[in-house]
């Protein structure tokens, strides 16, 4: 994870240094070469975008927004394997999105339907399926555990724009802090939480 990975829209939806509107094709290309403003502003104007076609894929809050989160850091990551010449920037981030939603969708059931075939037989769990379950346990106190290394400050900040889908504007007015100071919590908070999960980009 990075700072810019998970996102964190400072400017105007749509707005560039100048004032002047920025295509999401532009900016992505500048996200390839690492512009974090550039990834601030792609967020804004994508966002609503990625969730809103997560949520309709899903049908569920927290799993939604784990997706976006999900997209979001891919975004950053591969944002230079985007080719303005074969199709739209926002075609290619809708297609990631709903790739990863339909992913979800099918790893929920591939689990329902095993739990269904335990139940049904009376057996015990298979050794693969608690070694799964045990796996993402794990990842998930990982998390937890980096998550609580972090100051308040940059956690609150981490979670409201992460896991709950604001932006750096509205997470400045929730908490009650200047805008510059959140930016800077969530890019330090970021880099901490990417070097605890043993991230790399």
């Amino acid at each position: 994870m990075r700072e810019r990975d998970q996102a964190q829209s400072t400017l105007p939806r749509g707005s560039a240094d100048h004032g002047e509107p920025v295509g999401v094709e532009d900016l992505l290309l500048r996200v390839a070469r690492g512009d974090e403003t550039a990834f601030e502003q792609l967020y804004d104007q994508v966002s609503g975008m990625v969730f809103g076609l997560a949520r309709r894929v899903l049908r569920d809050q927290a799993q939604s927004e784990e997706v976006f989160q999900e997209v979001m850091l891919e975004v950053w990551r591969t944002a230079s394997r985007f080719d303005p010449d074969r199709g739209k920037a926002t075609t290619w981030i809708l297609t990631m999105t709903h790739r990863r939603a339909v992913d979800r969708v099918r790893s929920a059931q591939a689990a329902a339907n095993r739990d269904e075939r335990v139940a049904q037989m009376g057996v015990t769990t298979p050794f693969d399926e608690v070694v799964e379950q045990v796996t993402e346990r794990l990842e998930q106190r990982k998390v937890r555990r980096c998550l609580s290394s972090l100051t308040d400050l940059q956690r609150e900040s981490v979670l409201l724009a992460y896991y709950q889908g604001y932006s750096y504007p509205e997470v400045s007015s929730l908490l009650g802090v200047p805008l510059g100071t959140v930016k800077t919590r969530m890019r330090d908070g970021l880099i901490r939480l990417r070097d605890c999960l043993g991230v790399t980009v």
